[in-house]
């Protein structure tokens, strides 16, 4: 059996490495390095890196083609890449991930994601010779990149477009707000961007944010493959699944990390979500070449890490249901559980690499076990 798994991020290579307990797998991915996507707000700071060898997480049995997917011949069971070079398969694994959504005008032509190792890079350079940056978003990425410029001596206002971090228990919301007061960075959250010039970010509130570089941090896309190949997607072009991650159309297809829709309910963006689903995706096509009956996914997320420069940080708890608790931890205890959480998945996939079939994900949430929910999926 042949399984071709598009995207080589956290969900794509653990589900690469499960596979070749009973599989030959081809993963394809634009870069030829592996992407710790956790770490792109300190690449666009210049106080970090952000790659990893594929050698150190793929397993041997793995072919790596550097490229990119242009279409999926679901009919014909292929992948047509960018360059001309068709992949059949027995079964796919959709793993293409997610980016930022630039989604006010200007925003694309003169702002600065920090959602993928390119744009990461991009505003390296941008803020190398700058004293200032407008950030827009209060979500995990805003806020980190927000404070990892400050801690750099730049003077940092970030643009909420609402509360700052949303998803934090309230208590853990003040402690973030402490931390970035400390560094310096003027936090505006209810203020929401309307429009991004050259050096400039326009508010709702008729204010002008001029003279610093624009970073995006705000949004959530996916790449529109699956919708462009005439598979089912919901709203935001997420591959339609149930909850054994198996496509709505194609017992042959199945999807993984921020790019899959289990039952028009995805869960959040996040590597403690990408690796249980990585390998839940693996588990689907492995019963199925078994002549098996898939497993539902139950698994859950347990925590939200913030990363606040290089000394402080904050780790919330969160229920079962990915909801988050009263309690967090924060500070320098905060930043070194951070930063262990950072290493971890790489870990976590250089260890399924080395035994296939390994990994395990101690998070359980039942309520996963819901209906499909009503007009979500187009096509």
């Amino acid at each position: 059996m042949h399984v071709v798994v598009i995207g080589g991020g956290y969900a794509g290579v653990m589900a690469a490495d499960r596979l070749t307990q009973r599989a030959d797998v081809t993963l394809v991915n634009p870069r030829p390095r592996f992407v710790e996507r956790v770490r792109l707000h300190r690449l666009a700071a210049g106080t970090g890196d952000a790659v990893a060898d594929f050698g150190d997480v793929l397993a041997d049995g793995v072919r790596l083609v550097v490229g990119t997917a242009a279409a999926i011949d679901a009919d014909r069971c292929r992948v047509v890449l960018a360059d001309g070079a068709v992949l059949e398969y027995d079964y796919l694994v959709y793993a293409v991930g997610s980016g930022a959504a630039p989604g006010v005008p200007g925003a694309a032509g003169f702002a600065y994601p920090v959602a993928s190792l390119e744009e990461a890079g991009r505003l390296r350079d941008a803020v190398a010779g700058a004293d200032s940056a407008t950030v827009v978003g209060g979500g995990p990425l805003g806020i980190e990149t927000a404070a990892e410029l400050a801690e750099t001596g730049r003077d940092v206002t970030l643009v909420c477009g609402g509360r700052l971090g949303p998803y934090l228990h309230p208590r853990g919301r003040r402690a973030v707000a402490r931390e970035l007061a400390k560094l310096g960075v003027t936090v505006l959250e209810e203020a929401v961007a309307t429009s991004v010039d050259r050096g400039v970010v326009r508010l709702s509130d008729g204010r002008e944010l001029p003279g610093a570089v624009p970073v995006w941090a705000a949004g959530f896309a996916v790449p529109d493959l699956a919708a462009r190949s005439g598979l089912t997607t919901d709203a935001a072009g997420r591959l339609a699944t149930d909850e054994t991650l198996t496509s709505v159309d194609d017992v042959r297809i199945v999807a993984a990390g921020d790019a899959a829709a289990p039952s028009g309910a995805p869960l959040r963006m996040s590597c403690q979500a990408a690796l249980p689903l990585g390998s839940h995706a693996a588990d689907t096509v492995l019963a199925r070449i078994a002549g098996e009956a898939p497993k539902e996914f139950g698994k859950g997320i347990a925590a939200m890490c913030v990363s606040l420069g290089r000394r402080a940080g904050v780790f919330q708890l969160a229920h079962r249901d990915d909801t988050a608790t009263w309690f967090h931890v924060g500070g320098r205890l905060g930043a070194r559980l951070k930063e262990s959480a950072c290493a971890s998945p790489v870990k976590q996939l250089a260890k399924e690499a080395r035994a296939p079939g390994s990994h395990t994900w101690p998070v359980k949430d039942a309520s996963r076990r819901r209906p499909p929910a009503a007009g979500a999926a187009v096509r």
